[in-house]
């Protein structure tokens, strides 16, 4: 499975637009994939913890992802998140992905009954995996939302002896130990993709070559300079511009987290994602003005 291109760069996690109603609004989509384009990001990650994709039938992903694939128009790549807690729901969804022209498919650990081992883990992917065998595979690993901690290194190691198309994962955690581990297992055989926007420096560092993260999709400008600063081992930029990351990330834990204050800030740059639908709580005027305050106050809001 080597005749897929490697994620580079920054891959935007995607908000799921909604109107007033919390229906989806399918329309903003267009919009939003000109600002990808326009951003200099290198991909999206369409349907996961951003979009929201607990919160979404199987319908509405399936035509969040196609309407992407249309409005992405070939200028960045686009990985289908298909996870589910519903084996054969995200086998449907990667057939799906596969059948619309997605790049890649992306999966989550279930979270209600878990797997206790990592062969539990490798046979509730593989069927996932072969029923888009065509597109790579990725472990989005985040055990702060599964409560799923296996090892990351040793699913990789073992997987691939039956999951082909496994290409890697995305690492949303801060065992920076284990996520050097993952890069150089099999002699660097695995893509590491880093998922925490607020130490992107750290996986970089470590030898990591792209993140996927929510905030790249209102200050990708942030996490641009901190990839051409390592690049040229220009550390002190990087880490200076790491720090604005840091800055952005204390704010929107302010407001509930990447999702719900994420959300706000793209409401506030332009990109009409509306409301998060429940059990997230709706964003009022008054946190609107104290948020666009706020980010006046760091430099870092657009509009």
């Amino acid at each position: 499975m080597n005749n897929y291109k490697k994620l580079k760069g920054l891959i935007a996690a995607t908000f799921t637009p909604v109107d007033t109603n919390s229906d989806i609004n399918y329309s903003v989509i267009r919009k939003y994939a000109q600002h990808i384009k326009d951003s200099g990001i290198s991909g999206v990650f369409v349907c996961g913890t951003t979009g929201e994709f607990t919160s979404l039938t199987t319908v509405e992903r399936k035509l969040i992802l196609e309407e992407w694939i249309k409005r992405g128009e070939g200028d960045f790549q686009i990985i289908a998140h298909v996870g589910s807690n519903n084996q054969r729901e995200a086998m449907e969804l990667a057939r799906h992905a596969a059948v619309k022209g997605a790049d890649g498919i992306g999966c989550i650990a279930p979270s209600f009954f878990k797997p206790e081992k990592v062969k539990d883990l490798i046979d509730f992917f593989t069927p996932i995996a072969s029923s888009a065998p065509q597109l790579p595979f990725y472990y989005y690993n985040m055990p702060s939302m599964t409560g799923v901690n296996l090892s990351v290194a040793q699913f990789l190691h073992e997987g691939k002896k039956t999951i082909p198309n496994l290409a890697g994962v995305k690492f949303t955690h801060n065992n920076l130990m284990e996520m050097g581990d993952c890069i150089q297992l099999d002699n660097g055989a695995f893509e590491v993709l880093h998922g925490f926007d607020e130490t992107l420096i750290c996986g970089l560092a470590l030898g990591a070559v792209a993140g996927v993260g929510s905030t790249y999709n209102y200050i990708p400008h942030v996490y641009l300079n901190i990839l051409k600063s390592m690049e040229s081992n220009d550390v002190e930029t990087a880490r200076a511009f790491q720090m604005q990351s840091v800055e952005m990330v204390k704010i929107i834990i302010q407001y509930g987290g990447g999702v719900r204050g994420g959300k706000a800030i793209m409401n506030l740059i332009g990109i009409e994602c509306g409301p998060c639908r429940p059990p997230f709580a709706t964003f009022e005027r008054e946190e609107y003005d104290a948020l666009r305050e706020n980010l006046q106050g760091i430099g870092l809001l657009v509009k």
